[in-house]
């Protein structure tokens, strides 16, 4: 079963996480069943049911007098297999989500707090010759709609575009060649970006640096910014929600707090490694929007820009290294452009 070892490593990171959590006595942070409502109504019920939608009004609006015959294709045993096994796999990957919010919630007790957030914004400073980053950019980006817009995408649509892309991979035969190693990647983004790196580099992050570091000044002008009437008013919440649920050692949904190196650029970034595979504008597309994602999250003061910069050459170095071992095992990777798994 090409799927296989997907399920091991998530069986082997769950148990992992579980010991970890007991060795230092805050089984209490479990987040295992908090993905369940939401995790299992996106990917059982919502996105199945867009699916299908978006299938039979393509076969509609393309098929003609043909609609018969396209409509046993899209919808074949072949096609219902792919998508059972890709539902089946992505329950597996809300067990691996629970323990990856799990292991983030206990980071700042094994490392005894938030450690690199000065050295970490010296090194953004000194990398943009002096200002910070977040300067530069709330001064030519202090619109009111730039600042609506930049929310509404790390908020919303940044969610909609990977979990997407995952449903697709998992689920659609045109995305067969790519499915284990896409998916395969998904999850060492999270671990590698979002446990160990984040672990190694424990920091929490430009909006919470006065509460780490005891420097309230640094970041008060942007912290002022997020909490206007006109500044990112859903960003503002989240941060309060987490900041909250940290300080109370509680899990919630999504919870846990590290800054480097930034999981929302690794899974955009994942994205545009893909599709430039597809073909070149694809590519450049993906790439254009990953920097995107890369800004508003140093506009938004989620993370500093070396944050991004860490996930760029970690994802990028990973996704070369994966595809080189598939391909010397077993020859090219038949990844076809039909395949076009990394809608970004």
């Amino acid at each position: 079963m090409a799927d296989g070892w997907l399920y091991l490593v998530a069986l082997f990171y769950f148990v992992l996480g579980v010991l970890l959590l007991v060795a230092y006595g805050h089984a209490e942070m479990m987040s295992f069943g908090l993905y369940f409502d939401q995790w299992t109504y996106l990917f059982l019920f919502f996105m199945p049911l867009m699916a299908g939608i978006f299938d039979y009004a393509r076969i509609l609006l393309r098929f003609g007098a043909k609609r018969s015959l396209a409509t046993r294709r899209v919808f074949s045993p072949h096609r219902l297999a792919h998508l059972l096994s890709g539902m089946a796999l992505l329950m597996a990957l809300m067990v691996f989500q629970g323990t990856f919010t799990s292991i983030k919630n206990l980071l700042p007790v094994i490392r005894g707090g938030f450690l690199y957030d000065q050295w970490l914004a010296k090194t953004d400073a000194l990398l943009s010759f002096g200002p910070d980053p977040w300067k530069i950019l709330l001064s030519i980006g202090g619109h009111h709609a730039i600042v609506k817009l930049v929310d509404w995408n790390y908020s919303v649509l940044w969610f909609a575009v990977c979990f997407g892309t995952l449903f697709y991979v998992a689920t659609s035969p045109r995305a067969a060649p790519v499915r284990v190693r896409y998916i395969g990647m998904f999850m060492l983004v999270w671990v590698v970006c979002g446990n160990i790196l984040a672990g190694l580099f424990m920091s929490a992050g430009p909006v919470f640096y006065g509460a780490v570091t005891g420097d309230t000044q640094r970041f008060a002008e942007l912290l002022s910014f997020l909490a206007s009437p006109d500044g990112p008013t859903t960003t503002s919440m989240v941060q309060s929600y987490l900041w909250s649920l940290h300080t109370h050692h509680a899990p919630g949904l999504g919870s846990g707090i590290s800054a480097f190196p930034s999981v929302h650029v690794g899974l955009v970034a994942l994205n545009a490694f893909f599709a430039a595979e597809i073909s070149r504008r694809l590519g450049i597309i993906a790439f254009c929007y990953t920097a995107f994602v890369m800004f508003s999250s140093v506009y938004l003061g989620w993370h500093y820009a070396v944050d991004g910069y860490a996930s760029l050459l970690v994802v990028g170095t990973s996704h070369f290294a994966l595809k080189w071992m598939l391909e010397r095992d077993r020859g090219p990777v038949a990844d076809a452009p039909e395949a076009a798994v990394a809608i970004a």
